[in-house]
């Protein structure tokens, strides 16, 4: 058997896409119990990634933390990522936009340290993004861009402080980031130690389409992406550029469209566990960021978590969902895991 990397859940698909132009926000505890019952032949999740977010949490509140270490000890759970609230604020824009941004990414990397000392966290990142989008940040790419790069910077050095890295996500919908290419310049500009990449399975699929980087796509128009030889091809390109920056990786299910709910903008379609439309062999494919090109197990990163936003409650709220997720995620453990 083996017990890396540990099997995570999500909280925040309990959140994207919700809200009052959706449906409900569902609650972090309804989440954390979904998770916490989960199970296939014995094996059960070893923790959750939190989404930082208000209803769920306000990182104003001094006991927050103390809270959620009690509520995941109870479920012998842990937590490892986190994912930064930076949408109050903006990496391009005013400054108030940006100073509010570093600010964000100061209170997740404060409690994230919390949690560690809690005993409840040993390892995991404090994710981030843009928070701008692509039409705006299109309006002038090297300023912009330009802007980006110096408020990661800033982030960085305020992470650094508190011995954390942080993971850019890989999602077709924020602005310097929106392509495998423009992914890795800006990275490279950051040029920073602890700043790296977050890989979703369904979100850089999109990347071998050109979803809004028609410039950078992989796979040519009309590829058959119902054939999987064809997508394999795609995801060596991108993987290959990408894998060296990866160090959070969320697996996922995708059929090639891109989708949105709410307020959140069209990004790639997570698709569920079985979906019969999935384009992705996802234990295998899973390899392609867990492997390096010679195929030895990288050992990045000490977790893996699901990643299912903007399913219909209805969907969420039921455990066979949870299940069938954990089953996935079993199996590239199995495919991909170490001792």
């Amino acid at each position: 058997m083996n017990n890396y990397p540990k099997l995570h859940n999500a909280t925040w698909p309990g959140l994207v896409g919700k809200g009052p132009d959706s449906e409900p926000v569902i609650p972090f505890d309804s989440l954390l119990e979904m998770t916490a019952a989960a199970e296939v032949d014995g094996v059960k999740f070893d923790g959750i990634d939190v989404g930082l977010l208000e209803p769920h949490f306000d990182l104003n509140d001094p006991d927050a933390a103390d809270k959620l270490a009690e509520k995941v000890s109870k479920h012998n759970l842990k937590v490892g990522s986190l994912v930064a609230p930076i949408w109050a604020g903006s990496a391009m824009g005013t400054q108030e936009q940006k100073d509010t941004f570093v600010e964000m990414v100061r209170k997740s990397c404060e409690f994230g340290q919390k949690l560690k000392k809690l005993g409840v966290r040993d390892y995991g990142v404090v994710r981030i993004d843009s928070a701008a989008g692509v039409e705006d940040w299109a309006k002038d790419p090297d300023g912009n861009t330009a802007q980006i790069v110096e408020t990661f910077q800033r982030a960085c050095d305020v992470a650094a402080d508190f011995g954390e890295k942080l993971a850019a996500e890989g999602e077709i919908c924020w602005g310097a980031m929106h392509s495998w290419k423009y992914m890795v310049e800006t990275l490279q500009k950051v040029n920073r130690p602890n700043i790296g990449f977050q890989a979703d399975m369904s979100h850089t699929f999109l990347y071998t389409l050109g979803y809004n980087a028609p410039e950078h796509r992989v796979l040519p128009e009309g590829a058959d992406i119902k054939d999987h030889e064809v997508v394999k091809a795609g995801l060596k390109e991108v993987t290959d550029a990408l894998r060296p920056w990866t160090i959070d990786f969320h697996v996922a299910q995708n059929d090639g469209s891109v989708f949105g709910s709410g307020s959140h903008d069209k990004t790639g379609r997570h698709c569920q566990a079985t979906d019969p439309n999935g384009v992705l062999d996802i234990a295998h494919d899973a390899g392609y960021w867990l492997r390096d090109e010679n195929g030895v197990l990288t050992k990045a990163f000490k977790h893996i978590c699901w990643d299912g936003c903007m399913f219909p409650n209805s969907v969420m709220e039921n455990q066979q969902t949870w299940n069938d997720i954990l089953a996935a995620m079993i199996k590239v453990r199995e495919a991909h895991g170490w001792s």
